[in-house]
């Protein structure tokens, strides 16, 4: 059963430039196997975060830090702990499912949440 479905989209270079703008936002975005991505990779990230963010009814409390993007031999997969998987337990979340892209200066990622 299909619980929410998240969709966001980045621009690449305007999110660079806020990356540059306000020094501490890397860290507070992205945990640290994250922070040295190249832009277009971070600016991916950032979209699925928010797109996990939609699927939970973006909820106010969710730490940045409790949602990050992992690989596996069959490409990224959602990793979520603390504030963000107690929203997603309450939910009935089990199973996320991921797909990013970014081209032409749009970074975009969609998110299933399947309980």
């Amino acid at each position: 059963m299909i619980v929410g479905i998240g969709v966001d989209v980045v621009d690449v270079e305007r999110f660079g430039r806020q990356l540059e703008r306000t020094p501490g936002l890397r860290n507070r975005l992205f945990v640290p196997a994250e922070r040295e991505l190249h832009t277009r990779s971070l600016a991916a990230r950032f979209a699925a975060k928010e797109a996990v963010a939609k699927v939970l009814g973006a909820p106010s409390g969710m730490n940045w830090q409790d949602c990050w993007i992992g690989l596996d031999e069959n490409g990224p997969t959602i990793q979520v702990k603390g504030t963000v998987l107690a929203v997603a337990q309450s939910r009935g979340v089990k199973r996320w499912h991921l797909s990013m892209s970014h081209d032409g200066g749009i970074a975009t990622a969609m998110v299933v949440a399947e309980g």
